[in-house]
């Protein structure tokens, strides 16, 4: 997981801390995103330094689903997952990222809400907005395992971009873990949008 020396971290440690939750006790280490007015968290279960395989899951926030309980989308239901999941594995790491939205923003977000309400689907409603269908990237969640000391990761997702991003950016992905919630009424069509236009897999996506 080396990266050339002459490229510098996009993050840098900020805070640290010990945070027990519902779900067991973790640590939780703040990054600073270089030259941008962003902090992203890595939430760890163990020791996970020169870890391989390690469990892994990389989350962009969601407000109106993990603050909100929004019906909408299933991202407080996966994050919830991966938290359960790496405290049952004993070790692991969830890095939470800011990029609301699918790196659109809040406020663009809830624009692209009202274009949903429109009759507009989410890749369509972020694409009337003048934005692509998935603006994030993952070079900073690479940084962030870079800094933890991390060799290898079994990434829980769905998402093919995610596995390929952290590829892309000197990650060994050893497996893809596959990381499924159960659909509803109020999200179903936004799963089978995942799948069908962004080539989620499994059943629904994420």
């Amino acid at each position: 997981m080396s990266r050339s020396a002459q490229h510098a971290l996009t993050v840098e440690r900020y805070a640290e801390s010990r945070l027990p939750t519902q779900f067991g006790d973790f640590r939780v280490v703040v990054y600073r995103e270089r030259g941008a007015d962003k902090e992203h968290l890595a939430v760890i279960a163990g020791e996970v330094r020169d870890a391989e395989e390690l469990l892994v899951r990389v989350h962009s926030e969601c407000l109106t689903g993990e603050v909100l309980q929004s019906l909408k989308c299933d991202c407080r239901d996966q994050l919830d997952l991966a938290l359960e999941k790496i405290q049952e594995a004993g070790r692991g790491a969830v890095l939470y990222l800011r990029q609301e939205g699918r790196g659109i923003g809040l406020g663009n977000k809830i624009r692209a809400y009202a274009k949903q309400d429109e009759g507009l689907d989410t890749v369509d409603a972020n694409l009337a907005l003048g934005f692509e269908d998935d603006q994030r990237g993952y070079q900073m969640a690479a940084d962030m395992l870079r800094d933890l000391g991390v060799r290898s990761v079994a990434l829980m997702t769905n998402n093919p971009r995610k596995v390929k991003g952290l590829q892309d950016d000197g990650i060994e992905v050893t497996r893809r873990e596959p990381h499924e919630i159960e659909a509803h009424e109020h999200n179903r069509d936004y799963l089978k949008t995942k799948q069908a236009r962004l080539g989620h897999l499994g059943r629904h996506g994420d």
